[in-house]
Parts: structure tokens; C-alpha cells; sequence
């Protein structure tokens, strides 16, 4: 079966806790700190293995908590092939307030890459593709690796007659849509600054992606709009698929999630419209945990089974 790679260049460990109010000007005694490997691609290989699929995680580790972000890479059972930096790879902390069942989020940046070891990423890339395997592109760039690295990587994709999967923003990803692409999945935001926009009305939202459709070399394009689900778009569809109300207990990983569900129905070969329902199902379902565990297969199950009896009625 075609393999799913997925590339994280700024990947994470997520640190997370919890308070019993969050006050200023006071220590704040916090529970015992759960870690998760982090960081767009990675987000996405632990979603697909929470899904009990498969894939392969190249990223880039650096200094101690790059070793703690393998540590638990390997301790989930995923595959991966490290790129190791001088730098130290990022942590983040995510604090649950349980007074006000508020979550505060602190990003912290990410190392600086050097030329020999972005290059580095390019070349694992190009040694482990092959016909027809999808590469997942996931998650902001860090210091010192350049706008169109994603680009480069797309290119790498298309030599090897693989699929390229595009999930960033910002420079990266006005660069990377220049390649072929097979699934691109912005978020609202993300495809309006294409446009110069902040945001889309959702004329402006069709509109916008018939035209990205027109002028790029992207097979299915899936817009997530959180919420109230995601746009489905090809050459000859565009749909809405809705997605269900859920009592939702944070938002991080909801995205990747969606793109990990999306995967493995690529990856069994059903058709679009299966793939961003189970995609939008696994985002949903992600919502309802804490902290960063991402989608629930048992979850996703039981939210894809009720979309899909109603979208048959």
C-alpha cells in the first residue's frame, strides 16, 4: 500500500497542565505536567496512529527536548526519522484553567536552522519517496530555513510521482502552491490572505476557491472552516460538508486531526467527499478531549456513523 509521510520542520513538545484559577502576582500551584509530541506533521502521524493507521514521521530534533520529542514519539509506537539541529527544538505550554474551563496557550519560538541541516530535510525526502506515497507538509517554518522550502519539497513530491499534501501559512505557503499539489487544506484565514483578505464572506469564499481551482495545480482543495464544518472542492464538485455540534473542550490538533482522517480514506482510495467527512468527524472529535490528544478512533467512528446517516436521509 502507498505510504503516508509527514514533515514537521518546527515540530513541539506540548507541555500541558491545569490550575485551579488563574490569578496575578501569585505563584499558581499546577498539576502534574502531561507531555505530547507536537508540531503540524507530527500532530497529524499521532492522529493517524490514533486511528489505527500508519505513517512515517521525518522531523527535525535538536538539544534536550528534541530528544524528549523522540522519546515520545517512540513510546506512542510511530515511525520516524530525525533530522538533527544544533538548535533545541521549541515547547510549548497549555494551561486549563478549571474555574473558568478557559485554556491559555504559550508558543514559544521555534530553533534556528542551519543550510546543511534544511538541506538535510530535503534529502531524507527525496531518499524515502516513492510512486504514489503521499507527503504531508504540516506547520510553520522555523529561523533560518527559506519561504520556499515547502516548495522545494512539493517539487521533490512531483520527481517522485508522489502525492503532495499542503497544510502552512504565511510566506510558505504563497510559495508552496506554485507546485503540484493533491490535497491543500487551508483554513478561512489562510485561503483569504491569498486573496489579500482577512476573511471571506461566503460568496467570496466560492468565488475564491473556483479561482484557486483554476489558476493552480491542486486536485482537491478542502477549506476548513471550523465550526460549521468544511468546503469540499474539485474540478467538477463544490459542497459543503457540515459538521456536528459538539461540546468542545479545546481546539489544539482539531486541524490536524481533520487532515489525518482525510488521509487514510486517500489512502484506502475513497472519494473526496468520504475523505472530508471522515476528516471533518476526526477534527470534531478531537474537541473533546484536553490537552493535546488529538482525535479518539472510537469518537471519530461514532460522529462519522451520524453524519453520514443524515447526509443519506
Amino acid at each position: 500500500m502507498n505510504r503516508i509521510f509527514t514533515l514537521t520542520v518546527n515540530p513541539v513538545v506540548d507541555k500541558n497542565t491545569t490550575i485551579s484559577s488563574l490569578v496575578p502576582n501569585k505563584k499558581l500551584r499546577c498539576s502534574e505536567p502531561v507531555y505530547y509530541s507536537g508540531g503540524g506533521g507530527v500532530n497529524v502521524s499521532r492522529a493517524i496512529n490514533n486511528l489505527k493507521g500508519n505513517s512515517i514521521a521525518i522531523h527535525f530534533s535538536g538539544g534536550r527536548i528534541g530528544a524528549h520529542l523522540q522519546e515520545l514519539l517512540s513510546k506512542e509506537g510511530i515511525e520516524h526519522h530525525e533530522i538533527d539541529l544544533v538548535g533545541t527544538t521549541r515547547e510549548n505550554l497549555s494551561v486549563f484553567d478549571t474555574a473558568t474551563d478557559l485554556q491559555y496557550r504559550f508558543g514559544l519560538p521555534g530553533p534556528q536552522v542551519n543550510e546543511n541541516e534544511w538541506q538535510a530535510g530535503l534529502d531524507i525526502v527525496e531518499r524515502s519517496l516513492s510512486e504514489n506515497d503521499f507527503l504531508v507538509v504540516s506547520g510553520k517554518l522555523t529561523s533560518g530555513i527559506p519561504d520556499d522550502y515547502y516548495m522545494m519539497v512539493g517539487e521533490i513530491a512531483k520527481r517522485k510521482k508522489a502525492k503532495f499534501v499542503l497544510d502552512t501559512k504565511e510566506g510558505a505557503l504563497k510559495h508552496a502552491i506554485k507546485t503540484d499539489i493533491f490535497l491543500f487544506k487551508p483554513n478561512l484565514s489562510e485561503l483569504a490572505s491569498l486573496y489579500g483578505k482577512e476573511t471571506l464572506s461566503n460568496k467570496m469564499l466560492e468565488e475564491s476557491a473556483k479561482d484557486f481551482m483554476a489558476t493552480h495545480k491542486c486536485e482537491i482543495l478542502a477549506v476548513s472552516l471550523g465550526r460549521r464544518g468544511a468546503l469540499l472542492v474539485t474540478s467538477d464538485v463544490l459542497e459543503y460538508i457540515p459538521a456536528p455540534i459538539v461540546h468542545e473542550k479545546n481546539t489544539i490538533g482539531a486541524g490536524d486531526s481533520m487532515l489525518a482522517g482525510m488521509l487514510l480514506k486517500a489512502q484506502a482510495g475513497h472519494t473526496p467527499k468520504i475523505m472530508i467527512q471522515y476528516g471533518v468527524a476526526s477534527g470534531a472529535a478531537a474537541t473533546l478531549r484536553q490537552g493535546a490528544q488529538l482525535c479518539q478512533i472510537e469518537d471519530v467512528e461514532r460522529i462519522y456513523k451520524w453524519m453520514t446517516s443524515k447526509d443519506s436521509v
